[in-house]
């Protein structure tokens, strides 16, 4: 019991009241540690790398310098916020796999990590490029003197780097289904955006993965990257859910179709919907469609402890993709778009659901810890 909860026998514990519940926790004593960690560490990174561009500066005999440029404050933080992020992401996420307090790391495979480190290099990449994009918008064409860009570079490399650690100390099964959802949409927007003159519209949702868009590896290494984050986020449930329910083929099923959904969905981006390939983008397109309804139909049996509101809910949303996908095949209402759009955002959300699921079995077990309250007198 002790050990599914995470506790050892010497552990000294604290209780609290969070939303008016009693909640039983190990008493903090890393204060002085993750002072350390969040203040200290990032801090000498980032008056290491503000230095080194500094020099890099003097040595190429630049000066002002712009906020945005080949050469400028935005370029050479973008470069070292995301090495040194990368660097300090991998050091504390090895860390924490030595930790016992955290059971999350302890429980990823090695095969997992890279695709978890590359995820949040690709997350600080596009908030720090996405942030200098706004600050040139906001200032165009504005120059600092090397000090004064110096401290620029060290102010926005802490916090991408006071960020990493912090992502590396409390990543958990949640903050990886957020993950997920960011790297899609994030990566759809902009494929989006950068195909908005081409009018992809007017022809469907695959149209931002084939040769006539522009930046068409944009949508299709979005698609991918999201299908092994999927892969990382299924192993790790059931590898969790597996010391709690004894496996069996109903648990053993449920992975493997989330498994099959996951390649499915990553096989969409590999096989875009070319001329010469557009039979196999809508064969594994197809098959993405006949494993989502499977999933639906069989998380009755499937899904441990499935309550009767996600049934509910599972199958008012398949209610509604057959709506749709017979209004669009009879009636042509709504367009192509419209229903590749609505019927993806639909799926995908219930998928979200179900790893919800599965992470609240993960947190809560099979059977409750039993708890009897003492009060000292003395």
């Amino acid at each position: 019991m002790l050990e599914r909860a995470g506790l050892n026998p010497d552990d000294q514990l604290q209780v609290k009241v969070r939303n008016d519940t009693l909640v039983l926790d190990k008493a903090d004593q890393a204060q002085p540690e993750r002072l350390w960690y969040f203040i200290i560490w990032p801090l000498i990174i980032a008056v290491a790398s503000s230095l080194a561009s500094y020099g890099y500066w003097v040595y190429r005999g630049l000066k002002p310098i712009g906020l945005t440029g080949s050469e400028s404050v935005a370029s050479l933080t973008i470069v070292t916020g995301v090495v040194t992020g990368a660097i300090l992401f991998i050091g504390f996420f090895l860390k924490t796999r030595n930790d016992p307090d955290n059971r999350f790391s302890r429980q990823i495979y090695w095969r997992s990590f890279p695709v978890i480190t590359v995820a949040f290099v690709m997350i600080l990449a596009f908030a720090l490029v996405g942030a200098f994009w706004v600050l040139g918008l906001l200032f165009p064409k504005v120059v600092f003197d090397r000090f004064t860009a110096l401290l620029l570079v060290a102010v926005f490399t802490y916090f991408a780097n006071a960020f990493m650690i912090g992502a590396a100390l409390t990543i958990n099964a949640r903050t990886l289904s957020t993950i997920l959802t960011v790297v899609i949409v994030s990566g759809c927007v902009i494929s989006m955006a950068a195909n908005g003159q081409r009018r992809w519209w007017q022809h469907n949702l695959s149209f931002l993965g084939t040769e006539s868009a522009r930046n068409a590896w944009q949508f299709n290494l979005t698609l991918i990257f999201s299908a092994l984050l999927m892969v990382v986020l299924i192993d790790y449930l059931f590898v969790s859910l597996s010391r709690i329910y004894p496996r069996n083929w109903r648990t053993s099923t449920l992975r493997v179709l989330l498994t099959l959904t996951a390649i499915d969905f990553g096989a969409v981006g590999m096989f875009p919907n070319n001329t010469d390939l557009h039979w196999l983008h809508d064969a594994v397109a197809g098959g993405l469609v006949t494993l989502l309804v499977l999933l639906i139909v069989g998380v009755r049996w499937l899904l441990p402890g499935v309550t009767k509101d996600f049934l509910w809910i599972s199958y008012g949303i398949g209610v509604g993709l057959l709506i749709l996908n017979f209004g669009f095949r009879w009636f042509r209402f709504p367009s192509l778009t419209a229903f590749e759009i609505q019927a993806f955002a639909i799926s995908f959300g219930w998928l979200l659901l179900l790893f919800g699921q599965l992470q609240d079995l993960v947190n809560e077990g099979s059977t409750p810890l039993a708890v009897e309250l003492e009060q000292d007198v003395d």
